[in-house]
């Protein structure tokens, strides 16, 4: 009999086992030692896998997602230009921990700087970049909150553009994926952030070799970004993000207690998202999806596309129900419009549920027509109409 009951409670166990959710399986990784973690799929933003994502935490350099967010941005908008020069500031240059060693006064690129930044986690960098779009780092800093709340991330607040310890500066890391989320909209990131060795002042005679910090972009096939942090206090800290196959993902794990265990923690999530779903891609990002034709606008078959790109996450195994699409324009458009600003959104729907909904965006500037083009119009529909 004592058999036979340690038999059923071997089978009941492994029944518990097979009956847990794959996030929450794949969360509970054999040596775990992070404090928080996440997996999500970039096109569609589904959470695959974590622990305490929540949880608020100090992100140590992983704050420079949001500050490489906000250059790219000024880049992306003609305000910055890679080949511009930066002057250091004093206080850009006495930046501690991770730099790249800027002198007071000497002058790079924003290309180069933005290398320091992604590659070597350059303090100095950052700050210099972020006096040269908001005047002071205290500028940029209210930009980084801003962006923050804009982008919906209600746990987390910056109090420093380089993550170094700071009261009141924290993040989670369900933030942290959607924050590297909205930087990977800005494709070229990735330039830098795949570089795993380089040289700054390459022409001088004391060239600077930066190394990335993210050792999994040499050593885990796919990786090219994103970011590592390490404080005392938020211990080692990384978010990656990997592309196999058509599929993005981004894994970002805190608090983990060593460098090693940080990458292999990293490096499961990875797995798991790539071994457990495939991504069925509808539409690119920038994908004509419809024309718009306005009444009163100057052009007519303007452009309308998708502003990040569209896809169905799948279960491995699992097959696709049929799949209708509906473009919902905002009730209240009116002119100009211009380039990027959102006119609405499209719609996924699969056997009638729903499944997505991404925001559409104008490809060009939609601006008003003459007074002259407007009576013009009238005048053919007239001779049109005879």
């Amino acid at each position: 009999m004592k058999k036979m009951s340690l038999l059923s409670l071997l089978i009941a166990f492994v029944i518990s086992l097979m009956a847990l959710p794959p996030q929450t399986f794949a969360a509970k990784q054999e040596g775990t030692t992070a404090k928080s973690s996440i997996l999500i799929e970039r096109d569609t933003g589904r959470v695959l896998a974590g622990e305490n994502m929540e949880e608020q935490l100090p992100p140590a350099s992983m704050t420079k997602i949001m500050t490489m967010l906000l250059i790219m941005e000024e880049i992306d908008a003609g305000k910055l230009r890679y080949d511009e020069k930066v002057r250091a500031s004093e206080y850009a240059a006495s930046m501690g921990g991770s730099q790249i060693f800027l002198e007071p006064g000497e002058e790079m690129t924003v290309k180069d700087l933005l290398k320091g930044v992604a590659v070597a986690s350059g303090n100095d960098a950052s700050v210099a970049l972020a006096e040269k779009i908001a005047g002071t780092e205290d500028g940029f800093v209210q930009k980084m909150n801003e962006k923050a709340r804009e982008l919906g991330l209600t746990h987390t607040k910056f109090q420093n553009v380089t993550g170094l310890p700071a009261n009141d500066h924290y993040s989670t890391a369900k933030d942290m994926a959607m924050m590297a989320r909205a930087l990977l909209e800005h494709e070229e990131i990735t330039e830098f952030t795949s570089i795993y060795e380089d040289y700054l002042r390459k022409d001088s005679d004391d060239p600077f070799w930066l190394v990335n910090t993210n050792k999994l972009v040499k050593f885990y096939p796919g990786v090219d970004g994103l970011k590592t942090g390490f404080t005392k206090e938020a211990r080692y800290c990384l978010t990656a993000t990997a592309k196999k196959d058509g599929m993005r993902v981004i894994a970002v794990v805190m608090g983990a207690e060593t460098p090693k265990q940080r990458n292999n923690e990293v490096s499961q999530l990875l797995d798991y998202g790539f071994n457990q779903y495939t991504v069925k891609q509808l539409y690119k990002q920038d994908q004509t999806v419809a024309k718009l034709d306005m009444l009163k606008a100057r052009d007519k078959n303007v452009p309308v596309v998708t502003s990040t790109p569209v896809s169905l996450l799948v279960k491995k195994g699992e097959k696709l129900g049929e799949l209708t699409t509906k473009i919902v324009y905002k009730p209240d458009l009116s002119l100009p419009l211009k380039a990027g600003e959102q006119v609405g959104v499209l719609e996924v729907k699969a056997d009638g549920k729903h499944v997505s909904s991404t925001p559409l965006i104008m490809k060009e500037d939609v601006p008003k027509a003459s007074y002259w083009l407007l009576i013009k119009r009238s005048f053919d529909d007239v001779v049109k109409f005879h």
